[in-house]
């Protein structure tokens, strides 16, 4: 599916749930990504810091700092990183302020591994 002579893309997946960081993590790199992953808005700017990402899943509920702060840190500082928001509330509410703060897209939490996939493969794309 990917060429080879393409470098695989750089994910940073942030979410402050173990398992589903873990699995989302191991499902990514399954698929020839590229992968780190941050249990914290804190950990997410350091790695973020680090190393340039092509695109960060960021879940939005976190203790100490949110999504929404991380997200604006990278728009201010990264604007070329692409950044999907994860959220188990997928209410307009968040979309709406994920969208005008920069993100580029929303995926909602328990999201589809296909759905996922292509939200990534389009947003990394565009």
């Amino acid at each position: 599916m990917t060429n080879p002579a393409t470098k695989k893309s750089t994910i940073l997946v942030v979410d402050d749930e173990d398992a589903l960081r873990t699995v989302l993590s191991g499902e990514l790199a399954n698929e020839g990504y590229d992968v780190k992953a941050a249990a914290d808005g804190d950990e997410a700017i350091s790695e973020v810091e680090k190393t340039p990402f092509d695109l960060v899943l960021l879940d939005i509920k976190m203790p100490r700092m949110n999504g929404f702060e991380v997200l604006k840190f990278i728009k201010e500082k990264h604007a070329k990183t692409k950044v999907v928001m994860l959220t188990g509330f997928a209410d307009l509410k968040n979309a709406i302020e994920s969208k005008k703060l920069g993100a580029d897209d929303f995926v909602s939490k328990p999201y589809d591994l296909v759905d996922l996939l292509t939200t990534i493969e389009r947003v990394l794309s565009e």
